[in-house]
């Protein structure tokens, strides 16, 4: 079919439009690329599309098409919307990329070569052709203008020529291949799709299952991104892909995304709008009850699919407050053991089914992570970890904000209440790195999770650097308790530098202790039996990888914020890199693009700040390309990414 042809079915309605797969991820330097081989007529590939039911299917324009199929593009969105940019000089309706990506491209009728528009060279220079004119005047009324200049005009018909050759590349005929029959589910089409376009952008099942909501109703991704962007405000960073699984689990109970093929647009926007509301009420029970107010303290984001159609279940309403805290006891353990890290939706699976029983159901889900897990009681040695990525980290968080701790100068309980909703807390190093460092003590033990606390910022900064056998002194006379609050041995031996690791292994127990008596209260009620912990600290093998303090964590939202404004995706603070045969945590990376920044087309990235060889190593037999400093990120990102030229 030619490609005017294609460009016409879309705006009639026949074929949709890529972008109601996946957002444009294209840069300049593979547009150049893609016109270049149109150009020379090299071979660009074939498309492949899923033809797939669709009655009054809406479209662009607030138009109608009358049929009962719609040609999905699956493989080459990124080649066709880029097609559709230049040569009808607008973005499609549903266009959701860098816009600059598909505008200004100029062609230099003497070089034969592709450039953005650069007012240095370009402006008031005839050499220089708008594509997107010239696509839309044809090429005789551009040549016009070579034919009536002199120097130009012993060379006008070979101008003439290369205008045509460019604008006639609309008559190009690309081979599509159509994947049809009622027998092709979702699942299978994405297996076609992957194994046919191995080496291009993977499709996700959340992708195409998108995809065929889009086609019945365009909408639907704005509609969605619109909730991202509220719980974003709130401090809160979700994807498109965790939302669409949410909404699928409320409508159907079930973690595959194959069960919303035979969901109607009427279920479908009821879910969706019915799933928002649950997820804000489950929101609210998480930053109101355990005090997890933000996002990087959140965690474990796939309980909340199981959540919301337990919610769902009962009408959106617990019985009680001993109900809730039992789910929370639950939500809360997803976090600490890693219950839905590696396979997702087999996990997820499970756990829906053991739900789909509403009788004691929450007892059979903790079960089932007792039998993972073996017992769901803390020992000091899980407090081992160390950095603000680790999993026990939301936990001393919680811990602080529901159990009573008090700012050390001020002596105000460090609660939600006292703070309000979204008010983050700063990490203390109780022990500061510097004398720790001077001691020799190592970056592990520095960045312990045994030797954080958090405090207010004015506190923070009040404490500086100070050693604890000074400043602990000072703020027990003045607020009597403060210490015992944030769990603080008492022993002033144990507030020695030189005694610091006995310090840190006292503190793990009375972490160890606190946490089971606040966790049996939410399992039981308002109890608040204790449970036996053991005596000897027994280390496990941890994770590498930590944000170690608040400067790193600036850095690090730094970059990712210039990413974005790149017009590429977020990337996920403190990613779990877990091995996929064991399903054990090796690492967490500082941050990770684990798609690549566009997302099928490059590898995975990391950025790691303040790592050692060993983290390095594990990044490089993971796949992962990895920086070490935002100015070498930067500079791969506007040269392989973004394909700029850069003057060294």
């Amino acid at each position: 079919m030619k490609i005017s042809t294609i460009l016409d079915q879309i705006e009639l309605g026949s074929f949709a439009l890529p972008v109601f797969q996946r957002g444009y991820v294209w840069n300049r330097k593979q547009v150049r690329g893609l016109m270049f081989s149109l150009y020379r007529r090299y071979p660009i590939g074939s498309l492949l599309v899923w033809v797939t039911n669709a009655t009054n299917t809406d479209i662009r324009g607030d138009k109608k098409t009358y049929g009962n199929t719609v040609r999905l593009i699956l493989d080459g969105q990124q080649r066709i919307t880029t097609l559709y940019g230049i040569i009808r000089g607008k973005p499609p309706k549903f266009f959701d990329g860098d816009i600059d990506v598909i505008k200004g491209l100029f062609f230099n009728v003497e070089e034969e070569t592709f450039e953005y528009y650069r007012p240095s060279i370009m402006k008031g220079n005839p050499l220089w052709v708008d594509i997107t004119e010239l696509m839309n005047s044809k090429a005789i009324k551009m040549w016009a203008g070579f034919a009536n200049t002199p120097e130009f005009a012993e060379k006008q018909y070979i101008y003439l020529d290369r205008l045509n050759n460019l604008s006639q590349i609309v008559d190009i005929d690309l081979h599509i291949e159509e994947v049809t029959g009622e027998e092709k589910t979702i699942d299978i089409v994405v297996d076609i799709f992957n194994r046919v376009n191995s080496g291009g952008t993977k499709l996700s099942k959340g992708d195409l299952a998108l995809a065929k909501i889009c086609a019945e109703w365009p909408e639907a991704r704005e509609e969605m991104k619109a909730m991202i962007k509220k719980w974003a405000d709130a401090g809160y960073n979700f994807k498109l892909d965790w939302l669409l699984r949410c909404v699928n689990a409320v409508i159907t109970g079930e973690a595959y995304f194959s069960a919303l093929e035979n969901v109607d647009i009427i279920t479908f926007k009821h879910g969706l709008y019915e799933t928002e509301k649950l997820i804000n009420k489950l929101l609210n029970y998480i930053s109101g009850r355990l005090g997890l107010d933000h996002d990087r303290v959140l965690g474990s984001l796939y309980s909340f699919p199981l959540m919301a159609r337990y919610l769902y279940q009962r009408n959106g309403h617990l019985q009680d407050y001993r109900e809730r805290d039992k789910l929370l006891f639950w939500y809360i353990h997803t976090i600490l053991w890693g219950r839905y890290s590696g396979s997702t939706e087999s996990v997820l699976s499970q756990d829906l089914e053991a739900i789909k029983d509403t009788d004691k159901a929450i007892d059979r889900l903790i079960e089932l992570l007792r039998q993972n897990r073996g017992s769901l009681e803390i020992q000091p040695s899980d407090f081992w970890g160390w950095s603000t990525g680790a999993r026990f980290y939301p936990l001393l968080y919680m811990m602080t904000r529901v159990c009573r701790s008090k700012d050390f100068e001020t002596g105000i309980e460090l609660s939600s209440s006292t703070l309000g909703k979204g008010t983050a807390l700063q990490v203390h190093h109780i022990f500061p790195k510097a004398l720790l460092y001077e001691h020799g003590y190592s970056k592990p033990n520095v960045n312990a999770i045994a030797n954080f606390t958090f405090l207010t910022q004015e506190t923070n900064i009040l404490i500086s650097d100070r050693a604890p056998e000074e400043y602990f002194e000072e703020y027990e006379r003045k607020n009597p308790g403060v210490l015992a609050s944030h769990w603080i041995p008492m022993d002033r031996n144990l507030w020695k530098v030189e005694n610091y690791l006995d310090f840190l292994e006292a503190r793990r127990k009375l972490l160890a202790k606190e946490a089971n008596k606040f966790l049996q209260s939410l399992l039981k009620g308002r109890e608040t039996k204790e449970l036996a912990i053991s005596e000897t600290l027994e280390l496990r093998g941890t994770p590498i990888g930590s944000i170690t303090d608040a400067a790193e964590e600036v850095e690090l939202r730094r970059i990712n914020e210039w990413v974005v404004s790149q017009g590429l995706p977020k990337g996920d603070f403190s990613f779990e890199l877990v091995d996929p045969t064991t399903g054990k945590l090796l690492a967490y990376i500082d941050l990770a693009w684990p798609n690549g920044l566009q997302e099928g087309y490059s590898q995975p990235v990391a950025v790691v700040i303040n790592e050692g060889q060993e983290m390095l190593s594990l990044l490089t037999r993971a796949g992962f390309k990895w920086f070490t400093n935002f100015d070498d990120f930067k500079f791969y990102v506007k040269t392989i990414i973004l394909g700029e030229e850069i003057n060294v």
